[in-house]
């Protein structure tokens, strides 16, 4: 399983780079492990060049048994928890006249406990719309509404492959409520807006690199099954972009070390300001994963998913993703859906560190016990 969330990792940090060359300015945040689930469903069914392509952008060329890892994954990601929700649902829904390879739907239900359900997408396609709506916004606990705006499936969808995460966690150490108070956040050198700035004074795992002048500290949840992980680089002096320079550079490897326990400041209080902060955020993901390297997916007549069904000509129409978070002083809430729509042509005491988040950030949520990066931002702007 740790390959396979060193591969995710790597895919996250990957994918963040694509969006943030499309719109290098603003904030940012998605679940690659939501996409990356949705996607290994595509890769199940993908043959020749559309496969190596897949497993290329995914990086799932270095893991042994994808998609048996991914069943190891969702395991443990969905095993129910006092101190914390945490689900990774996935659906299928395919158009009642298509016959898809029964190979392919059972091994869907085996590894991704995934049902797929018949719905008619040729004369009924706003009523399928509405109800893959409604199964995300239940699976996200109301979080992510319209994820499919109209007009995305149509007479020619085939396919729509789903998946929905959604976590709810409360600090281990949970921010005094009373000592919250507005400061301003620093979007630049020129421009600042004010924020609600959360305050608390506790022993965090905390690290410093000094090659990027970076603190890094490690936010725990309840149990400690899960973290916030915040990158804050130092502000620039001499008018560069040292997130940026962070963004370009980072790699798994850095990640994983940076954010080691065992090589992290453990005896250290650390000052700590935070903004509560609430995004909204929405991608369609096509153009940014064909840059990827991930083309032949989205090209009728290029598309090879011979895997899933060879009754008709399938491809990818559409990669839709929808995601939502809250910080508080009490905790975080997030969540996020992918949607894959398929269609065919046819039809302890010691000194004291201060932590000052009052400036661009990048943050990630982490599963602590398979290091799966669930969620990923990047905070540049108080809304």
């Amino acid at each position: 399983m740790e390959s396979l969330s060193r591969a995710n990792s790597a895919f996250a940090l990957d994918l963040y780079r694509a969006i943030i060359a499309e719109n290098p300015n603003g904030n940012l945040f998605i679940s690659p492990l939501s996409i990356s689930a949705a996607l290994s469903m595509v890769y199940l069914g993908a043959r020749g060049a559309t496969a190596e392509e897949m497993a290329k952008v995914l990086s799932f060329s270095s893991v042994s048994d994808v998609h048996t890892h991914f069943k190891s994954l969702n395991f443990a990601i969905n095993s129910p928890k006092d101190s914390y929700i945490l689900r990774l649902a996935n659906r299928l829904y395919a158009e009642k006249t298509i016959n898809f390879l029964s190979e392919y739907v059972d091994s869907t239900q085996k590894l991704y406990q995934t049902n797929m359900q018949t719905v008619d997408f040729i004369e009924s396609s706003e009523e399928s719309r509405k109800l893959i709506n409604q199964w995300v916004e239940e699976k996200t606990e109301g979080k992510i509404k319209d994820i499919l705006q109209p007009g995305t499936i149509t007479a020619m969808t085939r396919l729509a492959l789903v998946n929905a995460i959604y976590f709810m966690g409360k600090w281990m150490h949970v921010f005094p409520p009373w000592d919250t108070t507005e400061m301003p956040f620093r979007i630049n050198q020129n421009e600042s807006k004010p924020v609600q700035m959360m305050y608390q004074e506790t022993s965090f795992l905390y690290n410093y690199i000094d090659e990027y002048k970076l603190q890094v500290l490690d936010l725990p949840y309840v149990e400690g099954e899960l973290s916030m992980l915040v990158l804050l680089p130092e502000e620039s002096v001499d008018g560069s972009d040292p997130l940026q320079k962070l963004e370009t550079e980072l790699t798994v490897d850095k990640l994983t070390e940076w954010t080691n326990p065992e090589k992290m400041d453990r005896s250290t209080d650390i000052v700590v300001h935070l903004p509560k902060f609430k995004l909204e955020e929405q991608y369609s993901l096509n153009d940014t994963l064909s840059k990827m390297g991930m083309s032949s997916l989205f090209q009728a007549d290029a598309a090879d998913l011979t895997g899933m069904s060879s009754q008709e000509k399938l491809f990818v129409s559409s990669v839709a993703h929808k995601s939502f978070v809250v910080v508080n002083e009490v905790g975080t809430e997030a969540a996020a859906a992918t949607t894959i729509i398929m269609r065919t042509d046819s039809l302890i005491l010691g000194p004291k560190k201060e932590f000052r988040a009052d400036h661009p950030f990048l943050f990630f949520i982490r599963h602590n016990t398979s290091k799966s990066i669930l969620f990923l931002g990047k905070f540049t702007d108080p809304q």
